[in-house]
C-alpha cells in the first residue's frame, strides 16, 4: 500500500484526523499544541491524531496530500480544512464548531 493509500485511508476511515508534530498529551511543536487546544476548546470528541515524527513517508506524504507545506493538518470528513492559523481563525469565527457537529453526526 502507497503512502497517499495510507492517508486516504487514515482522513476517511475516522471523521476528524488531525496530523501533528507529537502527541496530544505532548504536542512536541507549538502549532501542534495549538492545534490540538482548539479541538478541545471546540468539544471534539474523538479525534484520531497522526505523529508525523513516528513515519518519515507520512511526514512528506501528507504534505503532498493536501498540496499543504505545513504540518499540522486537519481533516474532517475526508475533507482538508488547513493547518493552526485557519484552524484558529475558524474557531474565532465560530465556523471550526459548526464543522465539527457536523464530523460528530456522520
Amino acid at each position: 500500500m502507497s503512502v497517499q493509500d495510507r492517508i486516504r485511508d487514515q482522513v476517511t476511515g475516522h471523521p476528524v484526523v488531525l496530523y501533528m508534530k507529537g502527541s496530544p498529551q505532548q504536542p512536541m511543536c507549538g502549532f501542534s499544541a495549538t492545534a490540538t487546544q482548539i479541538l478541545k476548546m471546540c468539544g471534539a470528541g474523538e479525534v484520531y491524531t497522526v505523529d508525523v515524527l513516528q513515519d518519515a513517508e507520512i511526514r512528506q506524504g501528507i504534505k503532498d496530500f493536501a498540496n499543504w507545506p505545513t504540518i499540522p493538518q486537519l481533516y474532517v470528513n475526508g475533507e482538508f480544512v488547513g493547518g493552526c492559523d485557519i484552524m484558529r481563525e475558524m474557531y474565532q469565527s465560530g465556523e471550526l464548531q459548526k464543522l465539527l457537529e457536523g464530523a460528530k453526526k456522520s
